[in-house]
């Protein structure tokens, strides 16, 4: 349960005579119809390392925005097609995303690894050096562009992303109280327009529209009558 579900995904179903992990989907897909990124947004905690890094007094940029959609590539590539090849080819599919990609599992995994066992770090070659060198350049990112690989290259967060358009728990507009003033356009981090897009597969839900609304009118949560009623 408390497993890297990209690491499940992958190794479930890289694995000879496993097949497709229905149970990993299936936990990926209750947790993203019910809350959608909001996982993301407060369950994470590469996405608690990117915040900190963004608290930097650097010049901002935005993210080049067609560069959003690299992530899906990233999951349709390197989490599904190349590990179900390895499985179809040879009978065993290599976890490709973690092994040679994942920054979060060099942060928090191998590097506190190799801190505390120093037996390990004679083991540590090329590998460990090209993916701490792929951590190295997010983190530059982070620095500079809120939430970088959340919003690049995170394949999790894709998965999140397409439910919350579903998802049960999300943000919320109440259509009568919104002047579409652009305010929340204005401090939206991930660079989205929060009234026009409530369903949008950047939304984080950190809160930060519903904070800066003048009017109230966006919220997170289920959709009642009472918050839309045009009355």
């Amino acid at each position: 349960m408390l497993s890297c579900p990209i690491g499940a995904l992958q190794t479930v179903g890289g694995t000879a005579g496993f097949g497709f992990s229905f149970y990993v989907s299936g936990f990926l897909l209750l947790l993203g119809v019910l809350v959608g990124r909001l996982v993301c947004g407060f369950l994470c905690p590469f996405g608690f390392f990117q915040e900190l890094l963004h608290k930097l007094p650097v010049p901002q940029k935005k993210l080049f925005s067609p560069l959003i959609y690299v992530k899906y590539v990233v999951l349709v590539m390197f989490v599904l097609l190349v590990p179900l090849w390895g499985v179809i080819l040879q009978g065993d599919g290599q976890p490709v995303f973690c092994q040679y990609i994942c920054p979060a599992g060099t942060l928090e995994g191998a590097i506190p690894l190799l801190l505390t066992h120093p037996e390990f770090r004679q083991a540590a070659g090329v590998l460990f050096a090209w993916k701490f060198l792929i951590l190295l350049g997010i983190m530059v990112g982070c620095i500079f562009i809120y939430r970088f690989f959340c919003k690049m290259l995170c394949p999790l967060g894709a998965i999140y992303g397409i439910l919350n358009h579903v998802s049960l728990y999300r943000l919320r507009l109440a259509e009568q109280r919104c002047i579409d003033c652009g305010t929340c356009q204005d401090v939206c981090p991930m660079n989205i327009h929060p009234a026009r897009q409530t369903s949008s597969a950047e939304c984080i839900m950190c809160g930060k529209c519903i904070e800066a609304c003048p009017h109230q009118a966006l919220y997170l949560g289920r959709e009642t009558k009472e918050r839309c009623c045009r009355c």
